[in-house]
């Protein structure tokens, strides 16, 4: 299934997003980011009559804005996440969506303002520690998500090229090969890895490894897809077309995609469903 995402709404919250987005004829949607909405659970039954619905990270938005790291060593900040995720997985079911997907871990706190910025290492988490954070508490998100019938993606992150002083201290897992490697190896196997194509790019960039091998190696752990592209310095969420680089890698029997193609031109965005669609039945 293919969905696109309300990431690029970011003035309305996803109840307006979306019906912004049915105009140009789209009917299943990715909720993420956007602007807080205190009435969730009304508005998300009342789209989930008319449309298919996935949740993403940072969804539902939180009034009291915080940065969502499951690999937190931060009390507050770990138990934050925890009742975020599980209430996500709850709305998931609720809604009936197969899937619930979230970036994987930090290894430090950063400030909401830093995000899609340049970085500063506040509180860092030694590796271990953080892999060990992140994969107890996603063992125990797994089952929780398990009982409700809802299959967790975990995302890979990105590192910019506004970022490169982070090369040797790298704070972001799963943004190369060997981060993503170990994350997986802690985790269980129900849990399956969702690539953002345009983070791989940028990140591949960056730390310098080949992106299509990328690909190759995690072909038995992906089991989604989001969908964008970039200069390959920085994470733009702008158009792709029929040639772009990651086509004929994608897997031919993944269920989940997500274009985030971040504009409010509703014909680009339909055009851009379409093409996915083609291209994907190609593969």
């Amino acid at each position: 299934m293919i969905y696109v995402s309300t990431g690029g709404f970011s003035e309305l919250n996803f109840y307006e997003a979306c019906r912004v987005m049915s105009q140009a004829g789209l009917s299943q949607f990715e909720l993420s980011a956007g602007a807080y909405t205190r009435d969730v659970n009304e508005q998300l039954i009342a789209l989930s009559s008319d449309y298919k619905l996935a949740l993403h990270n940072y969804f539902p938005v939180p009034e009291k804005p915080f940065v969502f790291n499951l690999a937190s060593n931060n009390t507050d900040i770990a138990n934050a996440s925890m009742a975020h995720a599980q209430r996500a997985i709850e709305l998931s079911a609720l809604v009936g969506s197969k899937y619930f997907s979230f970036h994987a871990g930090y290894l430090f706190d950063p400030d909401p303002s830093m995000l899609g910025n340049e970085l500063k290492l506040t509180h860092k988490v030694a590796p271990a520690i953080g892999l060990r954070n992140f994969s107890n508490r996603v063992t125990k998100l797994a089952d929780y998500s398990e009982e409700r019938g809802v299959q967790l993606l975990v995302e890979n992150n990105v590192l910019s090229y506004a970022n490169t002083h982070l090369i040797n201290d790298n704070p972001l897992m799963a943004s190369c090969p060997e981060s993503t490697a170990e994350l997986f190896s802690e985790l269980p196997a129900k849990v399956k890895l969702l690539v953002d194509v345009a983070h791989l790019k940028v990140s591949a960039n960056t730390l310098g490894y080949c992106p299509y091998a990328y690909l190759e190696r995690f072909d038995n752990l992906i089991g989604g897809y989001h969908l964008s592209d970039n200069n390959g310095l920085e994470d733009s969420n702008q158009e792709f077309d029929e040639s772009a680089w990651f086509w004929p890698y994608l897997k031919e029997d993944v269920e989940y995609v997500s274009i985030e193609v971040y504009s409010e031109d509703l014909e680009l965005l339909k055009k851009q469903y379409d093409l996915a669609s083609i291209q994907l039945q190609r593969n």
